[in-house]
């Protein structure tokens, strides 16, 4: 028999704060505690809502860094400008806004660690910065000379291909593999045999307590349609329609109605249900049909007769029902408000949209 690894020594069992004992997460589990010994960057790599903060959070958590700070950077909230001086702080009069000095995040996490959530959204100028602290452990503060040096340790996530926006020309191949020494791929919750269940009764027990309610359990066909179903948007989906199924439940069995019928796949019941998808979410699927019913078959050009047009008019609808809010309209989309902001030019809608609202 071949001996075991040093890697399959390491303990398996669930991280404080993690649901789940799948084999996928149990990989999660032995990897994050590898990483979390030595000081090297770590890249956590997967879909929007698979637990990449939480992730990071143990691995700080984990390290001989725990009694120093742990930083918080969503990269895809803020513009250039405002990101890098986020990230590396700025002296009063650098720009318009900048009344004071003011430290950056590195700064503040120095001792510690640093998440860089979303890394792929940051433009190549920020790329560039990133990739000198990464190395060099230094930087300067926007609008001035002097060098500061800081002992951070960082922790980067991407929920797309990075290697494929490196061919794309988006991502700068060096900062890649600078982030990329201990990679973590977090698996989509379809890929999580048998932890549906238990992230399902783990929420139920939360919204019960925030709401005040009393749902004791969820009835078999209503759990066998959440293992049945395939979670594009992960965690955060499930945990969203077990809260909404808690508030809206008369009595005290979670029934397969309270689910939505994307979940379900029972178009009769869902339309008696007390659910009821809001104009934003029925927006994208309605006005996508009536395009296509549209389109004369055997098109070569899809994309002029379908996408663009549909773009086009679900940027317009959902800035509307935004009150022309970028951030607002993004978190709505499930996109960064870098590219939001970029889509809004494609089409000629950016003048008529708010920027600065993070």
């Amino acid at each position: 028999m071949a001996p075991k690894s040093p890697f399959e020594a390491v303990d398996g069992s669930p991280l404080p704060g993690l649901i789940g004992n799948s084999t996928a997460m149990t990989e999660v589990y032995r990897m994050t505690r590898m990483a979390a010994r030595s000081h090297a960057s770590v890249l956590l790599l997967g879909e929007t809502g698979t637990g990449k903060e939480l992730i990071a959070g143990a691995l700080h958590q984990l390290s001989d860094r725990e009694s120093g700070p742990f930083v918080r950077v969503n990269c895809g909230a803020l513009t250039e400008s405002l990101l890098a001086s986020e990230l590396f702080g700025h002296v009063k009069g650098s720009f318009t806004d900048a009344v004071k000095d003011r430290t950056g995040r590195f700064e503040a996490a120095h001792g510690g660690s640093i998440f860089l959530d979303e890394i792929n959204s940051t433009s190549s100028t920020l790329q560039v910065k990133l990739l000198r602290v990464l190395q060099e452990r230094e930087f300067e503060r926007v609008g001035d000379t002097k060098t500061v040096s800081v002992d951070v340790r960082v922790i980067a996530a991407s929920n797309c291909d990075l290697a494929k926006t490196v061919a794309e020309g988006d991502f700068r191949e060096d900062l890649l593999w600078r982030l990329n020494v201990l990679p973590i791929n977090l698996p989509p919750l379809r890929k999580r045999t048998g932890d549906v269940e238990l992230l399902a009764r783990h929420f139920l027990e939360i919204y019960n307590r925030k709401n005040q309610a009393s749902v004791k359990s969820i009835a078999p066909d209503a759990m066998a349609a959440l293992n049945d179903y395939n979670w594009p948007g992960n965690v955060r989906e499930l945990q969203n329609y077990v809260e909404r199924a808690v508030v809206l439940a008369q009595g005290d069995v979670l029934e397969s109605y309270l689910l939505p019928s994307a979940v379900t796949g029972d178009r009769a019941a869902a339309a008696s249900a007390v659910f009821r998808p809001s104009d934003e979410e029925s927006l994208v699927s309605e006005f996508v049909f009536n395009r296509i019913s549209k389109v004369e078959e055997n098109t070569d050009d899809l994309y002029k007769q379908i996408v663009a047009p549909v773009e086009r008019e679900l940027l317009v609808q959902v800035m509307e029902n935004c009150n022309h809010t970028q951030t607002k309209a993004a978190q709505l989309l499930g996109i960064n408000r870098n590219t939001l902001y970029k889509k809004l030019q494609e089409c000629g809608l950016s003048k008529s949209s708010k920027g600065d609202d993070s």
